[in-house]
């Protein structure tokens, strides 16, 4: 199994500032580093699984602004198959299963209220062992797990600000 060093940690905070940061730019940011070496680890990272490349949607400038949870309560013995079903719709960004007083949450993107109830009524509501929904708008989003970084890496990192 490869484990990150500090070097690493400090790659993947500027790639997860701006992913498509080149080589060279982290070597000169991170100093006393070759734009080679960092390549190599940045391929290391990709290749064990640590990080991937992709393209990030912006939700709200494709007219998907309304962010809302659902939170699922299914009959027993149906949360994974009702999960599985949930995560087929375009418009849910998350899934999960749970444990206490829901069983399934589900994080949604969509372009309005009404469809935000329509969704929920006429698609999760009809999923077979669906006993109630419960939903909550999210009006402010302040952290996404594409920016998340593990405890402890964040005050070693360094940052495009003091670059």
């Amino acid at each position: 199994m490869y484990e990150p060093d500090d070097f690493d940690w400090q790659i993947i905070s500027l790639l997860n500032e701006d992913g498509r940061m080149p080589s060279a730019e982290i070597a000169r940011i991170l100093g006393d580093v070759s734009a080679r070496t960092v390549t190599n680890r940045i391929n290391a990272l990709t290749e064990h699984g640590i990080i991937n490349v992709r393209a990030v949607v912006n939700p709200e400038m494709v007219g998907y602004g309304v962010m809302a949870d659902v939170f699922v309560e299914v009959e027993p013995g149906q949360v994974r198959e009702v999960a599985e079903i949930a995560a087929k719709f375009p418009q849910v960004s998350y899934v999960a299963c749970s444990t206490g007083e829901c069983d399934v949450s589900i994080s949604l993107r969509v372009r309005s209220i009404e469809e935000l109830f329509d969704f929920v009524t006429e698609k999760l509501g009809k999923i077979p062992g669906v006993r109630r929904t419960q939903s909550f708008l999210l009006p402010v989003k302040i952290k996404d797990l594409d920016t998340w970084l593990p405890p402890g890496v964040e005050e070693k990192k360094v940052s495009l600000e003091q670059a």
